[in-house]
């Protein structure tokens, strides 16, 4: 029986799961993929922070140089007006000790005693001479440091005005270039307002006087219920004659237009101020676009290129009338045709 009990409660501990290094697994790899997160993110900031850079950080830096030489400039200045005020105390020294030896060495016939200290007094003016000639040396040292500093201060000083000469040409030629962009652009829109007169008189010509089609500033406008049943978004067959010949004017339209101006018709869409709400068409804006996409589908397929056309759907929310009569619903159902750039 003992035997039996301590077998069960080996298989009762090997049958417990242990979750802890599956746990650590997964733990190490999303410290990983955050690591790897953070140095993909660091990259891309290093990167961009040195393309960024450019200008600011070249004369940043030679301002930096500037700085620092001219500090150490002053530094070295300083210094030698140090070893200058040291020099000058040694002279100043070795002039009296040259004073006193020449006392002593009239005084030398007195007696030994003196002798010896005149001895003494010439060891150390020789000494003293030693170190003023070596101060002069280290002043020297520093005249000659001193001097390839103003140079190489001289040098970065020409590399910043160069610098600055060729940003000013630099902004000289943007602002050229700009002025010429903005006339070139000038020349595109006059350009294309030439040709939206003249396709709008087209269309005056194929249209004629109608009272169900307006001209509204820039725009042609269609009453809806040319093209459209009411609450509906497929044409009228009436309207193919119509479209036919606003194609016909398109087509014509680009044949003249030349490639390098880029121009579209925009077909707008309009509701009146009436919501509708049906499987079909949820909303006003729903409506208006599909009316709107019907008629650049329908103009596609008389041989408009697709990329001179767009559709819009303006909903309720451009209307021409305010009003709430009939009439001023009517005026505000409509399809307007813009020749704008793209």
């Amino acid at each position: 029986m003992p035997v039996s009990s301590a077998g069960g409660r080996r298989r009762g501990r090997n049958s417990q799961i242990n979750y802890w290094p599956g746990f650590v697994d997964a733990l190490s790899t999303l410290l990983l993929a955050i690591i790897f997160l953070i140095s993909v993110f660091t990259v891309g900031q290093f990167f961009l922070s040195r393309e960024l850079s450019g200008r600011d950080t070249v004369l940043d830096r030679l301002n930096r140089q500037i700085s620092e030489l001219t500090d150490l400039l002053s530094l070295e200045r300083s210094s030698r007006r140090t070893i200058e005020e040291t020099v000058t105390s040694l002279q100043t020294t070795l002039r009296a000790n040259e004073a006193e030896r020449t006392r002593l060495q009239g005084l030398l016939d007195s007696g030994g005693a003196v002798q010896a200290e005149a001895q003494q007094l010439n060891t150390q003016l020789e000494s003293e001479r030693q170190a003023t000639g070596r101060a002069l040396s280290q002043v020297e040292i520093l005249n000659q440091q001193i001097a390839a500093m103003r140079r190489q201060l001289a040098a970065l000083e020409d590399a910043l005005s160069a610098s600055e000469n060729r940003d000013k040409e630099s902004q000289a030629r943007i602002a050229d270039l700009g002025s010429r962009l903005n006339v070139a652009l000038a020349q595109r829109v006059q350009e294309l307002a030439r040709y939206r007169s003249d396709f709008f008189g087209r269309l005056r010509q194929i249209l004629g006087n109608r009272q169900d089609v307006r001209i509204v500033g820039d725009r042609f406008v269609f009453q809806s219920e040319v093209l459209f049943p009411g609450g509906q978004a497929f044409l009228r067959p009436e309207a193919s004659g119509e479209l036919d010949r606003i194609a016909s004017a398109l087509v014509e339209l680009e044949r003249q237009v030349p490639p390098d101006i880029p121009w579209v018709i925009r077909v707008d869409g309009h509701t009146d101020q009436r919501p509708i709400n049906t499987a079909q068409f949820p909303s006003n804006w729903a409506l208006s676009s599909a009316r709107a996409i019907a008629v650049v589908q329908a103009l596609i397929a008389r041989g408009v290129q697709p990329q001179h056309l767009a559709a819009a759907g303006f909903g309720e929310f451009q209307p021409l009338d305010n009003g709430t009569t009939e009439e001023a619903y009517a005026r505000n159902r409509r399809i307007e045709l813009k020749l704008t750039e793209r």
